[in-house]
Parts: structure tokens; C-alpha cells; sequence
């Protein structure tokens, strides 16, 4: 692995490299299709870690710079884990307009965390976004791939409360088959 690059200075994760080659090896290296394998990485590890960049790039035969390049410059890539809950805030027009603000700001009071932010215990990410198509249902909030349509400060700290009582129930459900 090539070693020296500043996206490294993160603290090694455990990086499964086999499984990395599998998919470098499905496009059979070429770096004509990185995108295509950061999308397939990304969708392995749920982001892209910034020390799996160089390794990357030496399959590649590309410089690490291109592919950090190519990682911050298209928003669907992320360098850090999100949540198990990504909160979507839609910011496009409509939502603006009907009150997407509000929303954001209830979400940061009762997750204290920032948009592209995760809760300390990975249960939660905000992300705002710029539209996510669903107009009509302004203001919305998607949640694995679910919008949430008209909602308010009060529905969305509504919702947050039903995920964090699912997460208590599976964890609750997970602690009595451990026990048996």
C-alpha cells in the first residue's frame, strides 16, 4: 500500500482489502470506471474510508489525489459513516418555502448534531439536501428511502422518537435471544 498520503492520517479502520480487490477486480481495474467502483465501495462500507483511498488508487494506477478529487467533489460520497438513520431534510424550493428551516433546527435540538453530522451514538446522520422530488409533500424528511411528507418540528421530533423506541425494542429483542 502506498504510504505518505495525508488520507491516511485517520486511524486505520479494518479495511476488508479481499473484498475491495473483489470489486476492483469485477471492472477489471480499469480507471476509466472509478466512480463506478467508489459508488460499489461505498455501498460495501456505507462510506468511504479516507484510508482506503491510496490503496485504491495503487490498483488503480491512478494518484490519490484523483480519487479524493473524484470522493469530495460528487456530494453522493461520503468520507464518514453515517448513521443508521440518515435524516434527509429536503431544502428545494418547495420545502423552503414551507418551512424546511424549522425543521432542520428541530432536528439539531433534539439530536445536537449539525447537518452531515452524526449522533456520538451512530444511531443518527442529518444530511440537507437540495431536492428530493416529492414537492407536493412539502416540507419532507426521508428516512431509508421513506418521505415523510408535511411535516413540522413537532412530527419530526415525533418521528425521532418513534425510531429511537424501535432501536430500544431491537436492541431489547437482541439482549433476550442472547440470553436464551
Amino acid at each position: 500500500m502506498t504510504s505518505g498520503c495525508a488520507c491516511q492520517a485517520a486511524e486505520e479502520k479494518d479495511i476488508p482489502y479481499a473484498q475491495l480487490d473483489e470489486v476492483i477486480a469485477r471492472y477489471k481495474g480499469e480507471a476509466a470506471v472509478i466512480i463506478t467502483i467508489l459508488q460499489d465501495v461505498q455501498e460495501l462500507l456505507g462510506y468511504i474510508p479516507k484510508q482506503s483511498i491510496a490503496y485504491l488508487a495503487e490498483k488503480l494506477h491512478v494518484s490519490p489525489a484523483k480519487i479524493y478529487g473524484i470522493v469530495t467533489f460528487y456530494a453522493q460520497f461520503r468520507l464518514a459513516p453515517i448513521g443508521k438513520y440518515n435524516l434527509m431534510v429536503c431544502e428545494g424550493t418547495a420545502c423552503h418555502v414551507n418551512g424546511a428551516k424549522a425543521l432542520t433546527r428541530a432536528i439539531s435540538e433534539e439530536l445536537n448534531i449539525a447537518g452531515g453530522e452524526t449522533t456520538g451514538d451512530g444511531l443518527f446522520t442529518m444530511e440537507r439536501v437540495a431536492c428530493v422530488g416529492c414537492c407536493s409533500l412539502a416540507p419532507v424528511v426521508v428516512v431509508d428511502g421513506e418521505a415523510h411528507a408535511n411535516m413540522t418540528p413537532a412530527r419530526v421530533r415525533q418521528l425521532i422518537g418513534q425510531l429511537r423506541e424501535k432501536e430500544q425494542h431491537s436492541q431489547g429483542v437482541q439482549a433476550a435471544k442472547e440470553v436464551q
